[in-house]
């Protein structure tokens, strides 16, 4: 039987409208459902008032199971943070930092969640203390692998190490596509030029990022041509993006389990302006892919300051895209802007 790869949605793609209360929780799970993306991925502070520091009553976890029961959707993966820095001056006591990975699996383990994503900042040796109670809470923690880091990073490789010497299925990752960011984002350029970037400074560094210029050459030549000013900030997303082979993610996929599909636009003909997700799918099939991916809707914040915030058509157009390149037949509610 040919392995499939399903489609979800993380509900950190519509920040925006949750936030201004624009639309419930219900009302983002049923369009997710409308759309055939039945894998709903959270960040618990999102979607759960109070977590973690204040924890969340069993009613709203109730009603969590109960969205999911009436959509008919599957709960993925809950993306957890780990303020290891909270304390000043001194990082968190190792012991307490596994703690807190704890109560995030506790807490996904309540949601019906088979998997917690960990920043890629989590040193191998904390995820590896807490994988024997993930495993027996059956949970496996997956480090995102986000840009600028990337699978021959060598903390990646630090962490893959660890993982395979811990013996343990536990332990994972997940592959953010930023990582494979072959096009400087359109909706990036035209917000730093509405921050006072200069038209020939931003075409500057969008050739320069197209050329795959070393970052510092290109932020030294910006300061001595245009000075200081947005367009050095602009220059230094430099620093933080690239374009990676998606292929590398082959030699990492059995321990590949969940996928930040990352999108900052989605064109009016279907596709990512800067990703290229149809190499992405090319990749997974050939890799027996058979987990969730899940839309990452992250252009709101480059046009909230023009516009109002349309997550909801964006997230549509990518998953429509995505049945295009999974040879699926969409649901109407994709076919209807």
């Amino acid at each position: 039987m040919t392995k499939k790869i399903k489609r979800g949605v993380s509900l950190y793609s519509f920040q925006n409208e949750t936030y201004l209360g624009k639309m419930t929780l219900e009302q983002v799970i049923a369009h997710c459902a409308a759309f055939g993306a039945r894998g709903i991925e959270i960040i618990g502070e999102q979607t759960f008032h109070g977590w973690p520091e204040c924890g969340v009553p069993e009613e709203a976890i109730a009603e969590w199971h109960h969205l999911m029961d009436k959509y008919d959707t599957v709960p993925v993966c809950h993306d957890f943070m780990l303020d290891y820095k909270r304390y000043k001056g001194r990082p968190m006591p190792f012991a307490e930092q596994v703690n807190s990975v704890k109560n995030d699996i506790d807490f996904a383990a309540r949601l019906g969640m088979r998997f917690i994503r960990s920043l890629v900042s989590v040193a191998p040796e904390v995820l590896v203390a807490a994988a024997p109670y993930a495993e027996d809470k059956g949970i496996t923690i997956l480090l995102e692998v986000h840009a600028p880091l990337h699978f021959d990073h060598p903390w990646i490789i630090r962490h893959a190490e660890a993982y395979e010497k811990a013996n343990t299925r536990a332990l994972g990752f997940l592959p953010d596509m930023g990582m494979f960011l072959f096009r400087f984002p359109r909706v990036w350029k035209e917000r730093f030029i509405r921050n006072g970037c200069p038209q020939a400074a931003a075409d500057f560094i969008e050739k320069a990022y197209e050329d795959r210029t070393l970052s510092e050459y290109v932020i030294l030549d910006v300061m001595q041509k245009w000075g200081p000013g947005p367009q050095v900030a602009m220059a230094e997303t430099l620093r933080h993006n690239a374009a990676y082979e998606p292929k590398r993610m082959l030699d990492f996929m059995p321990r590949i389990h969940n996928i930040h599909a990352k999108f900052y636009e989605m064109t009016d003909d279907l596709t990512e302006w800067s990703i290229p997700y149809d190499e992405v799918f090319r990749v997974l099939k050939q890799g027996g892919y058979e987990g969730y991916i899940c839309s990452e809707y992250e252009g709101n914040r480059w046009v909230e300051d023009v516009q109002e915030v349309d997550s909801l058509e964006q997230v549509r157009r990518q998953q429509l895209m995505f049945c295009h390149l999974l040879n699926e037949t969409p649901p109407s509610a994709l076919l209807a802007k």
